[in-house]
């Protein structure tokens, strides 16, 4: 191996390993409610699909921290399989997730998996996520039993996976339809309106 082969073994080493504790600092950033370390695993130009969300990471920060801070007591985003594609300064990642939230009203806890879909660039030596989609795979007991109404709404919206290449994973490069930009589920915008009014449910939302 030449010095040169070397070098570049190295830096893909080290794209790989930083690209991998991104998706684990996502997890833990939104199950301790910080918006901050949530913002720094995505370039500001991002769009972040989500179903119940489509847009930047601004927004979804809100919107995803409101409605665990409001529905859950506690939760947990479990990273595990991860594969990525790298091509110089891009990467394309496929990330397995399972999901664990206790919740505030109704059945004691909600579960899920399934995967985020990425494709994320590094610029000025830093990794971030320019385009996700995040993809339910299964949940318990079907979509009504045991999930909060954010959380079917987030399902409702989310678009498809499939068990064969037109799954979005395989999608080169990967890219949000702009048709979809700005999407927010209706009744989560009503109840996100209507805890702007009431500082009870605003201090449930002490997350910034």
């Amino acid at each position: 191996m030449t010095l040169e082969e070397l070098a570049a073994t190295v830096t893909e080493i080290k794209d790989r390993m930083e690209i991998r504790d991104l998706m684990s600092r996502y997890g833990r950033a939104v199950d301790r409610l910080d918006k901050d370390l949530l913002l720094s695993v995505y370039h500001a130009d991002a769009v972040d699909d989500h179903g119940c969300y489509v847009g930047d990471p601004q927004q979804f920060a809100e919107c995803a921290l409101s409605m665990h801070a409001e529905n859950n007591t506690i939760t947990q985003h479990i990273i595990t399989n991860h594969v990525c594609d790298l091509d110089g300064d891009t990467a394309h990642a496929e990330t397995y997730w399972m999901y664990v939230g206790m919740n505030r009203t109704g059945q004691p806890y909600s579960m899920g998996g399934g995967r985020y879909v990425d494709r994320l660039e590094k610029r000025d030596g830093r990794w971030g996520i320019v385009a996700r989609k995040c993809l339910m795979d299964w949940t318990t007991g079907g979509r009504a039993d045991g999930l909060t109404h954010a959380e079917n709404a987030a399902i409702a919206d989310m678009e498809p996976s499939t068990r064969d290449r037109s799954d979005p994973s395989y999608q080169r490069p990967l890219e949000i339809r702009p048709d979809r930009f700005g999407h927010v589920d209706p009744i989560l915008a009503q109840r996100r309106e209507a805890r702007k009014k009431s500082p009870e449910a605003m201090a449930l939302l002490d997350y910034d």
